[in-house]
């Protein structure tokens, strides 16, 4: 039996709602289920300390910080570890570094050049983590994400007083998810807005100056709808609701947002750029995210666009390929 340790500080840092902590989040029971078919035990692991106690073959860590201490430098153990994508790698004339993160940068650099495999969501990741950070292609395995469950059709009643008919985006407001062009299409198409996100409704609160956050100041923040974090039950009903859902973004290491919205039946117009069209195929209706006309355009021409069903992800799947790296490293 393969023993095989879990690190689940993301599960515990107040990030396991979204993002990286919910890739564990969801991964993790799914590597519990089905790990005996191959040969494996999944332990959980807090901290370094139980690392060394478990006498562990592999360690994963399921989550990278490009400018933070997130993997250590020396293990003992086989190491995999998750780089969902670079990009801040991608637009560094917008995520500048100071001389801190640069040095945390060249070290965590270092250190996952020791691993023994980088697990990624998309081949538009894979390649950009090959160019910007060079880890051998070998050590690259490619292993997709997936919606969750209960992403489903549904009948929904009128919920949070939202409009009628309305373009839906959830996530994030930085840079690459492009929120500017995102508004100036929505007023062109003459439809509402609606933005879930804690950080969608914390913008007033937020420091503008700051370079990564200065492409925000001209927003019209009256216009969008903001609704802030809302569970994952609501999000459903949300999604459902949405007239289509719009990725207006530079760039994308996988997708999920758009991938929960068509498993929920919603039409979904998308940025031509990042994994999106790798991610999506051919169940959205793609526009180049630096021309808001175009974006417009497919936003008012995916509402008469029925998505097909898109079944081919699934978090099984992300599981059993997941064990499959594993396995790998101790054949």
């Amino acid at each position: 039996m393969i023993k095989v340790g879990f690190v689940t500080k993301s599960l515990t840092d107040g990030n396991a709602q979204r993002g990286v902590g919910f890739y564990a989040k969801r991964l993790l029971p799914k590597l519990k289920e089905y790990s005996h078919e191959y040969g494996i035990e999944i332990c959980e692991i807090e901290n370094s300390l139980e690392i060394e106690n478990c006498k562990l073959e592999i360690v994963h860590y399921p989550y990278f910080d490009l400018f933070y201490h997130t993997l250590p430098l020396f293990r003992k153990s086989k190491t995999v570890v998750t780089l969902h994508d670079v990009i801040p790698l991608e637009f560094q004339e917008v995520y500048k570094q100071g001389l801190k993160a640069k040095l945390n940068l060249f070290l965590q650099g270092l250190a996952l050049q020791t691993v023994d495999a980088v697990i990624t969501d998309s081949f538009y990741s894979l390649k950009n983590i090959r160019k910007y950070l060079n880890i051998p292609h070998e050590k690259l395995k490619l292993v997709y994400l997936a919606a969750d469950e209960i992403f489903k059709p549904k009948k929904v009643t009128k919920k949070y007083n939202l409009p009628k008919e309305f373009v839906l985006y959830v996530g994030d407001v930085n840079y690459n998810k492009n929120i500017p062009g995102l508004i100036e299409a929505c007023k062109l198409a003459k439809l509402s807005l609606v933005m879930v996100g804690r950080q969608a409704k914390e913008i007033e609160t937020m420091d503008l100056d700051h370079p990564e956050l200065c492409h925000l100041k001209s927003l019209d923040l009256v216009y969008p709808l903001r609704l802030g974090f809302v569970s994952d039950e609501d999000l459903v009903d949300i999604y459902n609701l949405a007239s289509v859902y719009c990725q207006a973004s530079f760039s994308e290491g996988f997708g999920l947002n758009p991938l929960e919205a068509l498993a929920c039946g919603t039409p979904v117009a998308s940025s031509n750029h990042g994994s999106l069209p790798e991610i999506l195929g051919d169940s959205a209706v793609y526009f180049d995210p630096y021309d808001v006309k175009a974006m417009s355009q497919a936003i008012i021409t995916s509402m008469k666009h029925k998505s097909p069903t898109m079944n081919n992800f699934t978090w099984d799947k992300t599981a059993k390929e997941t064990l499959t790296v594993y396995k790998s490293l101790c054949p």
